[in-house]
């Protein structure tokens, strides 16, 4: 199977174009053409529907692409390692990530990663469950868990303080609670894989199990019933930073910050050479994050 008839077919998936394809890699049209049927022929598939008006892949063609894309990620890689040259990334990267922090975070910043990198394309799946990345086929995940799984490599991308916080008007019917203890006498509400809440005191770490009316699993949710002042919660900074630079959230126990030390890590597999697109999707959000990521700001 030839390299550069894999890379044809990868633009002309892209463009739906063989002849502009096919222009983009210096080769005429008739030579495009034959390079496409060279490789539909050493596959025994046809892999592009032609008319005369446009061409799109077929159903094995659309199996087929990933395949294309692993292929020449994998010679690119390997030439890399040995300094033969630079390359472009390029195909598509599968990524998933958490939904909030995707919605808030993560889709915001696709539009300039894009046009950094105009041969990518992005497949982002939002889910708040732990995927298998490698039986889902993701290149990289984005979490802000910790990593249990050890054929995973991380990589921090920013920090993920987490505060407790509360709405003024709770606070003005309720009253603010002094030290940790006092949440006990507070209704709290509960975001769900977080049973304790545990604060850094002057006598040591001190383990609060909030009590409240409600347990919620997602973390904007909480956020929004805590900003209509139903009661007091924990909250990454990420997620409640607007709130709170609006004065619809207010943080309370600031001299009792939580001890956590959670972070926003992109994952991948790490029996997988690093591709370049999936250097270049986290190098991007490393950069975009920065040192001190703007919602701490």
């Amino acid at each position: 199977m030839n390299n550069e008839h894999l890379k044809l077919f990868i633009r002309v998936a892209a463009t739906n174009n063989i002849s502009l394809a096919g222009s983009e890699l210096g080769l005429s049209p008739p030579v495009a053409s034959m390079h496409i049927n060279k490789l539909e022929e050493s596959l025994g598939v046809k892999l592009i529907h032609r008319t005369t008006r446009k061409v799109s892949l077929t159903e094995e063609g659309r199996e087929f692409l990933p395949h294309a894309e692993d292929v020449l990620n994998a010679v690119n890689n390997a030439k890399a390692s040995v300094g033969a040259g630079s390359f472009t990334p390029q195909g598509t990267i599968r990524a998933t990530v958490a939904s909030s922090f995707g919605r808030m975070h993560v889709v915001p910043a696709l539009k300039s990663f894009l046009s950094l990198h105009p041969q990518l394309k992005v497949d982002l799946r939002q889910s708040d469950s732990i995927v298998d990345m490698v039986e889902g086929g993701f290149d990289v995940a984005i979490r802000n868990a910790s990593l249990n799984d050890s054929s995973l490599v991380a990589r921090k991308l920013a920090s993920d303080r987490r505060i407790i916080c509360a709405s003024p008007e709770y606070i003005e019917e309720f009253g603010e609670p002094k030290t940790p203890e006092a949440l006990l006498e507070h209704n709290c509400i509960n975001l769900i894989g977080i049973d304790y809440w545990e604060f850094q005191t002057p006598e040591g770490h001190v383990r609060i199990k909030p009590k409240g009316t409600m347990r919620i699993d997602n973390g904007e949710s909480t956020r929004d019933t805590c900003i209509d002042g139903a009661g007091i919660t924990i909250s990454s900074k990420w997620c409640a930073y607007k709130a709170l630079e609006e004065g619809k959230l207010v943080q309370v126990l600031k001299d009792y910050p939580l001890a956590t030390d959670t972070a926003i890590w992109a994952v991948y597999p790490s029996s997988r050479l690093l591709a370049p697109k999936v250097r270049a999707f986290i190098d991007f959000f490393v950069d975009y994050y920065g040192e001190v990521p703007y919602w701490e700001s």
